[in-house]
């Protein structure tokens, strides 16, 4: 290797530790766009995974967490190991596109080694702080909601609004606290799948290895995935909280899935009506945005299993 050639790595490294960095510093804190601005860390490990190799994009993501864990300290572990995770996802997607599976499997593998080494973490420092797991996310999500209470101060929202839901703190742990497997997989799915459809852009553009999903705006969800939703609606029924929040946790999944087959049929009519990009951007925003057309996605998705909108059970025969 020449001496250019290895000035050019050191330099591609020091730009990719530099950019995730920035970004996780920018997560941490803008407190409203903070959240948003945190589904991209993946991306920049992501590329200099497939430019520079397996082991260099291992040295960026393990400098990164040092940087942050610099300049936030030990006692906001929880946010460190929150943005390690979501960097880890920038470093096994490649694997896994390496392995040229489909895109049900990229996506499900991918989030089930990003949720197992999760839960590693979460089983060591419960034994290192001698607290149970149950705890430590307990504690973590009290802050966070805490968190979100002073933000709604900050963005000056009324006091009555910041009463009830301070008011409301502990029904709302009660809630989160039960549902939190379905929050940890949602979330996790949605990093991954987000980062999954950026990713393609990039590599592409860059000439760098991507698999071919096909269109991924003609996905469907496997249609036998419908009984789960149902069975999962159905354990609603009974009287005992845990099989009911074992139907909750279900359902919100699945209505995860169903939002990605959601927005894949309305990506499917902004190319056939040829919506300009400008356009697109603002209804994908509004659509993120705004509770109501998130839930009309949702039905959309769930939906085609039987309306076929996008006519794809013709072109199959």
């Amino acid at each position: 290797m020449t001496h250019i050639a290895r000035s050019q790595i050191h330099k591609d490294v020091i730009v990719a530790i530099a950019i995730t960095a920035f970004i996780c510093m920018a997560t941490l804190y803008l407190r409203v766009l903070g959240p948003f601005v945190g589904l991209v860390i993946p991306l920049p490990i992501l590329f200099y995974r497939f430019k520079l190799g397996r082991s260099l994009g291992l040295l960026i993501l393990a400098a990164v967490v040092l940087i942050v864990i610099f300049v936030v300290g030990w006692s906001s572990i929880g946010a460190v190991a929150f943005l390690f995770e979501l960097g880890l996802v920038g470093l096994i997607l490649p694997e896994v596109f390496e392995m040229n599976l489909s895109v049900e499997k990229t996506v499900g593998i991918t989030t089930g080694v990003v949720l197992a080494a999760g839960a590693v973490m979460l089983a060591l420092y419960s034994l290192l702080s001698t607290a149970s797991p149950w705890a430590v996310v307990s504690d973590y999500l009290e802050k966070s909601v805490e968190m979100a209470i002073a933000m709604y101060r900050e963005i000056d929202a009324s006091e009555e609004k910041i009463e009830i839901l301070a008011r409301s703190l502990e029904g709302i742990l009660y809630l989160m606290l039960r549902i939190i497997p379905a929050i940890v997989i949602v979330t996790t799915l949605f990093v991954v799948w987000s980062n999954l459809l950026l990713a393609r852009s990039l590599l592409r553009s860059k000439e760098l290895f991507c698999p071919d999903f096909g269109k991924l705006n003609q996905w469907k969800a496997p249609e036998h995935l419908i009984w789960v939703a149902i069975a999962s609606g159905g354990l609603l029924l009974f009287a005992h909280p845990g099989i009911k929040m074992l139907g909750i946790n279900g359902l919100i999944v699945i209505m995860m899935i169903y939002f990605f087959q959601g927005i894949a049929i309305v990506s499917f009519y902004f190319e056939k009506k040829q919506f300009p990009k400008v356009l697109r951007a603002i209804l994908y925003g509004l659509i993120a945005m705004q509770q109501l057309l998130l839930l009309v996605v949702i039905a959309v998705g769930f939906f085609d299993v039987w309306f076929d909108f996008r006519r794809t059970r013709k072109v199959e025969s």
